[in-house]
């Protein structure tokens, strides 16, 4: 009987484009499933150079597996996966490798880590980004966890991953739940560049009054230029899109209400664990949040009135002042998000190369951008950088166009626009690079009513004061 190099659970639109891309590859797959329909699917619409196998049949799916197995889960974070490992781990035997390629939460991966290891199995958790299209195409790939299984997956994930001159956009992301955890960071920084771009669009709309073959061509011209980014170009062509049911664009036709998965919470949550500021990314969580609203945003709208837009006296300096703040927001908002990673790489012994990851993100994934090759040669001069902030190189791109998101900034406030995301890039910035911030009175007040104690300028040690009340 012949035998599959890689087996995939999980036959779903993910799942199956990855093995497709696997089998365009030269790789024999086997492929596992319950729905009958997705097996039929996977078959039906196999090139016929494809060396594929459905089977709904587990017994069956890891028997056509040659050892050590390489089985890839492609199935919904949390309960599905430790059902599928329930089912399959007494079918297989020492030395075989589990990779859940789902956007599971690190800490459950640990624990699987630790719960397969006991029974001699390898499991890894692996980050994909790239939507249907990248899994089919060429998706960003962050494995991590097991070093010995991945030198095995390695020649498999190198030939399907993205490729940017050349180079496969994959690589090692560190020990344990790295690869889960790279990913979460990445879907955090696609969250807050996604409610950047959407409060560009509203000024742009609402103060330059464009409409939307205007917006086409600023994105256009946008794309073409140093802002080039996957979600910049999509933004563009959403612009274009006619409805199918009304003679509208689509565009306008889309409720105003945005989904969350648990990515971003996590982001955000983690943030907050390990003590990292990640505000930017925060805001965009609870925008969306804010967007569930809508019954009483339409009573606030109501009982508040109408706020009045002044358009600015010049609109084309108006839509490059939008570009450059979105751009500079942009920057630090994966700032923030890379930081995170630098403190989470020390707090949970991850060892994330954080050269590699900007390195794999400037193809195939959800937030590639050029901006990224800036970054990849920042960590290629300094590999322990703190902050991406800190690099010479990107702090001159910040200099250029910070004036921009203030001005920006200003007239959305003085208009009534909500710029949260805007707000709080340019707030983190300009904490950051503020040498003396307010906290000394935040700590007297601490101390004054908890006896928490304080820090001095004048000399070291831990203070505490009996402070007056002198209303008297």
């Amino acid at each position: 009987m012949e035998k599959y190099n890689y087996g995939m659970i999980g036959l779903g639109v993910m799942g199956r484009n990855l093995l497709y891309n696997i089998a365009d590859n030269g790789f024999s797959v086997a492929g596992f499933d319950l729905d009958e329909e997705k097996i039929k699917e996977l078959q039906n619409n196999a090139g016929p150079a494809m060396k594929i196998k459905g089977t709904g049949s587990l017994e069956d799916f890891v028997s056509a597996l040659e050892t050590p197995r390489k089985i890839i889960l492609m199935v919904p974070a949390g309960k599905p996966v430790d059902a599928v490992l329930n089912n399959i781990c007494p079918l297989l035997t020492k030395g075989d490798i589990v990779v859940d390629a789902g956007n599971s939460y690190f800490e459950d991966t640990n624990r699987r880590i630790a719960d397969l290891a006991s029974k001699n199995l390898h499991f890894m958790g692996m980050g994909v980004s790239g939507g249907e299209k990248g899994a089919r195409t060429g998706p960003s790939i962050m494995p991590g966890g097991d070093l010995e299984a991945f030198r095995l997956l390695k020649p498999m994930l190198e030939a399907i991953a993205a490729k940017v001159d050349n180079e496969p956009c994959t690589a090692y992301m560190g020990k344990g739940s790295a690869g889960n955890y790279v990913k979460m960071v990445h879907n955090g920084i696609e969250y807050a560049i996604m409610q950047l771009i959407s409060e560009a669009y509203d000024l742009l709309k609402k103060g330059a009054r464009l409409n939307n073959d205007q917006l086409y061509e600023v994105f256009k011209e946008w794309n073409n230029g140093e802002m080039n980014s996957f979600l910049i170009e999509i933004t563009r062509d959403i612009f274009r899109q006619k409805d199918s049911l009304t003679d509208n664009y689509l565009v306008d036709q889309i409720l105003d209400k945005a989904g969350a998965k648990g990515t971003g919470k996590w982001t955000s949550e983690q943030a907050m664990e390990i003590g990292v500021s990640i505000p930017t990314i925060d805001i965009a969580v609870t925008s969306r949040i804010l967007s569930a609203y809508k019954e009483e945003r339409i009573q606030a709208a109501q009982l508040y009135g109408k706020k009045e837009v002044t358009s600015p006296e010049d609109i084309n300096s108006f839509i490059r002042e939008v570009g450059e703040a979105l751009y500079s927001a942009t920057l630090i908002s994966y700032a923030q998000g890379l930081a995170l990673l630098v403190k989470a790489s020390e707090e949970y012994a991850f060892e994330i190369p954080l050269q590699d990851v900007v390195k794999i993100w400037r193809g195939g994934c959800i937030i590639r951008s050029v901006v990224l090759e800036k970054f990849y040669s920042a960590y290629t001069k300094d590999p322990q950088l703190s902050n991406i902030l800190l690099d010479h190189d990107i702090s001159d791109l910040i200099k250029d166009k910070i004036n921009a998101l203030r001005k920006i900034a200003a007239f959305a406030v003085s208009n009534g626009i909500p710029v949260l995301g805007l707000q709080t890039a340019l707030g983190y910035f300009d904490a950051y690079t503020t040498e003396s911030l307010p906290v000394n009175l935040i700590q007297a007040q601490r101390d004054y009513f908890g006896a928490h104690t304080y820090q001095r300028t004048d000399r070291e040690g831990t203070f505490h004061t009996l402070w007056q009340n002198t209303n008297h």
